[in-house]
C-alpha cells in the first residue's frame, strides 16, 4: 500500500522528471481571483498565467495544491462526514502546460503514470471525452488501447470547461476508476451514473478555444493543459478502499479523535469523527495561511467550519475542548509536505483552543435557552424567527446551529421571521446613526455596507491583490462607471489597502485593469469602520462596477508606516517603564515620514528621560524579536496583559499585537502587548533605528513626542551631522573639537563684552563724546536741586546702577538720570541722594520717564528706581520728563 504522502511525492517526482517545474502550493486565500473565497482547484494560482496577464514560472509545471470548498458557489460543507468523498479541505494534484504540450502528451503522461508507474489495472479504467472531441477519442484508443465502449462521449458541460463567459475554454477528458460490481452504480452518462461504483479520479482540461460572452470566437494561439486529480480519491484507489475516510491520513486523525473522546467511530458516531477529522484539516490550514475567525467573509466561514466540528465533539461527549489537542496528529501526518503547518502549529493550537472554549460557553447557554423556548413544541412545529434572532443577537448562538440543534427533533425555524428581525435591527442602527450628527454622505456608506457587506482586508499579509469593484462614487454619488480624468472613490469586495484608522494613515498606490485602466490612489479611508474607500484619480482607461481590478499598495510607503506604527508601541512601553504606569496614550499619528505620540504626563521630560527612553526603544529594535498577532476577546486580551488604547472602540474580538523580548522584566509578557488593528513590521529589527526629535506640551497634563524611524531617522541624523561639519568649518575647527571651541569663543565674547562695557562706562563718566554717549553728563540746578542726566547708546542696562552711584558721589546732593538704548529699546534709571528722598521719590520720577518711552510702571526704592520702554528714540524726552518733575 502507498501512503498518501508517498502518492503525493511520486506524482510530483514523476512530472518533475518529465521537465515540469515543481511549484509549491499557493495559500488558500486567492489574491489573484476576487470572485473566489478560497482556492478551490489546482489551476486557480495559474489563472493569470492562462489568461496572459502573468508570465508562467516555466513552460510546464506541477503542484499539489491545497483547496477548500466551504463557502460561496463551491460549498460542500453540509455533505462532509456523511458521504465517502466530500471534504471541506482536499489536495489537488495537477500538471500544467502553458502553450508547451497538448492533448497527446497529456493523455500519455496520465496513462503512463496510472498504469505503469502506479500499476493500476487498465481494465479498471475508462475515459470520457466531450462528444465532439474526436481527437481526444482517437488518442485514447491509440495511447491506452481502450476499446470504444470505454471511451464515453459526454454531450454536457460536465466535459467542457470555461474560466468564465470570457477567456480560455475547452473540452475535458475525465478518467474514472471502477471499484467493482459489488457497489451500485453505472458508468458516466448512464442512468445510474450517480452511484459510487465508477469514481472520477482525474480530469484533463484541454484549453483550446477563446470565448466572448459565452460564445466561442476562435482558437487560442497556444493551447494549454490543466489537469486535476484529487489526492484523497486516488489514495483510496491505491490503498484498496472505496471510502476516502478509510485512507491512512484520515484513519490516523480519526484514531486520535477516538482516543481523546473514548468513543469509537461506529454507527451514528462515525459521521461525527469524520467531520472532526475533515474540519481539523481545513481550519488548521486556513489559520496557517492567515485566515482568523471573525463574523464576516472568510473569517466567518472558518468560524462556521470550526463550530460545526466543535458541535460534533460535543455530540461525542467530549468534556473538554478537543480540536486543539488533535493538531499534533495533523502536523505529524501532513507537516512534512506542508512546512507552514508546523510553523503555525502554536497559532493554530491557540486559536482552536480559544474558539472551542468560547463556543462551549455559547453552546451550553444557547442549548439551555433553546430547550426552554421549545419545551412545549412537538415534531413539525417551528421556532419563531424573533426567538432565533434573540439567541443570535444577545447570546451569539448562530442561526445555522439553531437549525441543526432542532433538526433532530423535527422542529423547524421561521427563517423569514429571523430575517425580518435582522432587518429591523439594521434599520434601528441606521436611525441611531442619523441622529449622531455625522456627515450627510454617511447615508451613502450605509447603503453600500448593507448591500455589499464589509470590505475584506487582505493587507496584513500582502501588498498586492485582486478586487471586484462593488461601488464607484463620483462627486458624492454612486455611478456605474467612470472614465479618464475623473476623481473617483473605488470600493472593492476585498483589498490590500489599509484604510485610515487608529492613528495610522491610509495606504496609497495603484489600481489597474482592463480597458487600459490606470488609477493613482492617493489615500484610503474607512467609512463606518468596515468599508475601505480608495480615493483616486483615473489617469487612463475606464472602470465599471463589476470589473476585476489589480491593486498594488505603495510598498515602500507601507513599510515606512509599519515601522513608525510599531515604534509607537515600543515608545509607549518605554514611557511607562521610565515615567510610571500613569502614562497612557492620548492620541497618535502614524505617517510614512514621522510619528507623533501623545501621552498623559504632568510635566516636561528631562533630557535624561529622553535619552533613556530612546535608548530603551532602540535596544528592543536591535534585539530583532518577531512581532506576533493573535485574535482574542477584549477581556481575554487585557487579562493576558494587553493594553487597550485611548479612544478606540473594540468589538467582540480584537487583534493582540506582541513585540519585543518576552519575559523582558520577569513579567511573563512581551515587552509590548497592545490591542491594535494596524499593520506592523514582521520583527522589531525592521524598524531600523528610532530617534526622538521633539517633546512638547499639548494641553494640561498631556505631552507630545515626535520621532522618526528608519531612513527618515537616518536622513535626519545625516542632516545634523552636515550642520555640525558646517559649524566646525565656520569656526575653523573639527566636529570633534566644536564643543570646546564654541565654549572658548563664548568665554572670549563675555570677556570682550565686559571690557567694552567698562570702556563705555568710563567714557560715559568722563564725557567722551565718541564712546557711545549721546550726551556728556552736565550738571544743572533746577528748583534749587542739582540734576545730571545722560543718554548712552549701546550700554548694558546692568551698568545703569553703577553709573548712578558714581553720579551721586560726584554731585553730593541732587538727582541723576541715565537712559541706556540698545536695539531700539530703552532702559531708564533715576537716583536720588539720601538728603532729598523726603522731597523726591526715585520711583515716581522713573515712572515719568518710562511713560515717554512707551512703557508702563517702573520700580525700586525711593533712592534708586529703574524701568524701560520700547521707544528708544524718546530717550532724551525721558530725561526731560524728570527735569520737568523737579521744576514742579
Amino acid at each position: 500500500m502507498s501512503s498518501t504522502n508517498d502518492i503525493r511525492r511520486s506524482f510530483l517526482d514523476y512530472f518533475g522528471d518529465a521537465g515540469h517545474a515543481i511549484v509549491p502550493s499557493a495559500p488558500l486565500v486567492p489574491y489573484n481571483d476576487p470572485t473566489l473565497m478560497f482556492v478551490n482547484a489546482g489551476m486557480v494560482p495559474f489563472k493569470n498565467v492562462f489568461t496572459g496577464l502573468e508570465t508562467p514560472p516555466a513552460p510546464r509545471a506541477t503542484s499539489s495544491q491545497k483547496c477548500v470548498r466551504a463557502g460561496g458557489k463551491h460549498n460542500d460543507l453540509d455533505n462532509v462526514g456523511y458521504t465517502a468523498r466530500h471534504h471541506t479541505f482536499f489536495e489537488m494534484l495537477g500538471n500544467f502546460s502553458f502553450g508547451d504540450y497538448f492533448k497527446e502528451q497529456a493523455i500519455l503522461n496520465a496513462w503512463t503514470l496510472l498504469t505503469k508507474e502506479w500499476g493500476l489495472p487498465a481494465e479498471k479504467l475508462l475515459a470520457t471525452v466531450y462528444h465532439t472531441d474526436d481527437e481526444a477519442f482517437d488518442l485514447w484508443k491509440k495511447i491506452a488501447g481502450l476499446p470504444e465502449d470505454r471511451i464515453i462521449r459526454i454531450p454536457t458541460k460536465d466535459n467542457f470547461w470555461a474560466m468564465g463567459d470570457d477567456g480560455p475554454c475547452g473540452p475535458c477528458s475525465e478518467i474514472f476508476y471502477d471499484h467493482g460490481d459489488h457497489i451500485w452504480g453505472g458508468p458516466p452518462g448512464s442512468a445510474d451514473e450517480d452511484g459510487d461504483r465508477f469514481i472520477e479520479i482525474w480530469n484533463l482540461v484541454f484549453m483550446q478555444y477563446e470565448q466572448t460572452a459565452g460564445e466561442i470566437t476562435g482558437e487560442l494561439p497556444k493551447p494549454s493543459i490543466d489537469t486535476g486529480m484529487g489526492l484523497e480519491r486516488i489514495a483510496a484507489v491505491m490503498q484498496g478502499v472505496h471510502d476516502n475516510y478509510d485512507t491512512d491520513t484520515f484513519k490516523a486523525l480519526i484514531a486520535a479523535s477516538e482516543s481523546l473522546t473514548g468513543v469509537k467511530a461506529e454507527g451514528d458516531r462515525t459521521a461525527s469523527h469524520r467531520v472532526i477529522a475533515d474540519h481539523l484539516r481545513s481550519t488548521s490550514f486556513l489559520i496557517a495561511d492567515g485566515v482568523l475567525p471573525s463574523n464576516e467573509g472568510r473569517g466567518y466561514v472558518l468560524r462556521r467550519i470550526m463550530r460545526r466540528a466543535m458541535r460534533h465533539a460535543h455530540l461525542l461527549g467530549a468534556a473538554e475542548p478537543l480540536m486543539y489537542r488533535l493538531v499534533p496528529s495533523l502536523v505529524a501526518e501532513m507537516g512534512q509536505a506542508y512546512p507552514e503547518l508546523g510553523r503555525a502549529q502554536a497559532l493554530v493550537t491557540e486559536v482552536l483552543e480559544r474558539e472551542e472554549t468560547r463556543f462551549r460557553q455559547t453552546l451550553d447557554k444557547g442549548l439551555r435557552l433553546l430547550d426552554e423556548a421549545t419545551l412545549d413544541m412537538g415534531e413539525g412545529a417551528s421556532l419563531p424567527g424573533e426567538t432565533a434572532f434573540r439567541l443570535y443577537d444577545t447570546y451569539g448562538f448562530p442561526y445555522d446551529l439553531t437549525e441543526d440543534a432542532l433538526r433532530a427533533r423535527g422542529i423547524g425555524v421561521d427563517r423569514e421571521g429571523f430575517d425580518a428581525a435582522m432587518a429591523q435591527q439594521k434599520a434601528a442602527a441606521r436611525a441611531a446613526w442619523k441622529g449622531s450628527g455625522a456627515a450627510a454622505d454617511g447615508e451613502l456608506w450605509f447603503d453600500i455596507a448593507e448591500r455589499e457587506g464589509a470590505t475584506e482586508f487582505t493587507g496584513y499579509t500582502a501588498t498586492t491583490g485582486e478586487g471586484r469593484v462593488v461601488s464607484l462614487i463620483v462627486d458624492g454619488k454612486e455611478t456605474d462607471h467612470a472614465v479618464a480624468g475623473t476623481d473617483v472613490i473605488v470600493l472593492t469586495n476585498q483589498t490590500p489597502f489599509y484604510g485610515e484608522s487608529g492613528g495610522q494613515t491610509g495606504d496609497a498606490g495603484l489600481i489597474s485593469g482592463g480597458n487600459a485602466l490606470d488609477i493613482v490612489v492617493s489615500d484610503t479611508s474607512k467609512p463606518l469602520g468596515r468599508l475601505h474607500a480608495h480615493q483616486g484619480h483615473i489617469r487612463s482607461g475606464r472602470i465599471a462596477v463589476g470589473d476585476t481590478v489589480h491593486m498594488v499598495v505603495d510598498a515602500a510607503r507601507r513599510d515606512a508606516i509599519r515601522a513608525n506604527h510599531s515604534a509607537t508601541h515600543l515608545l509607549h512601553a518605554a514611557l511607562r517603564n521610565r515615567l510610571g504606569d500613569h502614562v497612557t496614550q492620548k492620541g497618535s499619528l502614524v505617517a510614512e515620514d514621522r510619528l507623533r505620540f501623545d501621552f498623559s504626563h504632568p510635566k516636561p521630560l528631562t533630557p535624561e528621560d529622553i535619552v533613556a527612553i530612546e535608548a530603551e526603544v532602540n535596544a528592543e529594535i536591535r534585539h530583532n524579536d518577531p512581532v506576533t498577532t493573535r485574535l482574542m476577546s477584549p477581556d481575554d486580551a487585557i487579562a493576558a496583559g494587553a493594553m487597550a488604547l485611548f479612544g478606540e472602540k473594540y468589538g467582540e474580538e480584537v487583534r493582540v499585537l506582541s513585540m519585543g523580548r518576552s519575559n523582558w522584566n520577569d513579567s511573563g509578557y512581551n515587552y509590548s502587548v497592545e490591542l491594535c488593528g494596524g499593520t506592523h513590521v514582521a520583527a522589531t529589527g525592521d524598524i531600523g533605528v528610532f530617534r526622538i526629535v521633539s517633546e512638547s506640551a499639548v494641553s494640561s497634563g498631556v505631552r507630545r513626542i515626535e520621532a522618526l524611524t528608519g531612513e527618515n531617522a537616518r536622513q535626519w541624523l545625516v542632516g545634523r551631522e552636515d550642520m555640525l561639519k558646517s559649524a566646525a568649518a565656520a569656526i575653523k575647527s573639527t566636529p570633534e573639537e566644536v564643543t570646546g571651541r564654541v565654549l572658548a569663543l563664548l568665554d572670549e565674547r563675555k570677556r570682550l563684552e565686559r571690557e567694552l562695557a567698562d570702556a563705555k562706562k568710563q567714557l560715559a563718566l568722563s564725557g567722551g563724546g565718541n564712546a557711545g554717549a549721546a550726551a556728556a553728563p552736565a550738571d544743572e540746578t533746577i528748583n534749587g536741586v542739582t540734576f545730571t542726566g545722560q543718554v548712552i547708546d549701546g550700554l548694558d542696562a546692568k551698568e545703569l546702577r553703577g553709573l548712578l552711584d558714581e553720579a551721586k558721589k560726584r554731585i553730593g546732593s541732587g538727582v541723576a538720570a541715565v537712559v541706556a538704548v540698545n536695539e531700539g529699546r530703552a532702559a531708564f534709571a533715576v537716583a536720588v541722594t539720601d538728603d532729598l528722598t523726603d522731597r523726591f521719590s526715585a520711583v515716581d520720577l522713573v515712572r515719568k520717564g518710562v511713560e515717554t518711552l512707551g512703557g508702563k510702571g517702573g520700580g525700586g526704592r525711593p533712592d534708586m528706581a529703574q524701568g524701560g520702554g520700547p521707544d528708544g528714540g524718546k530717550a532724551a524726552d525721558a530725561v526731560a520728563a524728570v527735569k520737568a518733575a523737579l521744576a514742579g
